[in-house]
């Protein structure tokens, strides 16, 4: 038959590990609210980006026609 304190550390450490691993999904789901939280400022700022560089090509088309490189307005 087992030694009972033999068991009792055994009975100890699974307690241990089990609240490691309670601990670690804790972690975990935070880590995943984080994820899904810069995966949606990461689009919003691709979203912005992608309407200044509308704006920007809309204003540049807007400018008067080149010659040489220059345009014709300062020769």
């Amino acid at each position: 038959m087992a030694d009972p304190k033999h068991l009792d550390q055994i009975t100890e450490r699974v307690e241990r590990l089990l609240l490691r691993h309670e601990e670690l999904q804790r972690t975990n789901t935070l880590l995943h609210q984080q994820v899904l939280a810069l995966q949606t400022e990461r689009d919003s700022l691709k979203s912005r980006l992608n309407a200044a560089r509308a704006r920007i090509d809309t204003l540049l088309d807007r400018l008067p026609a080149t010659v040489d490189g220059h345009r014709k307005d300062s020769a």
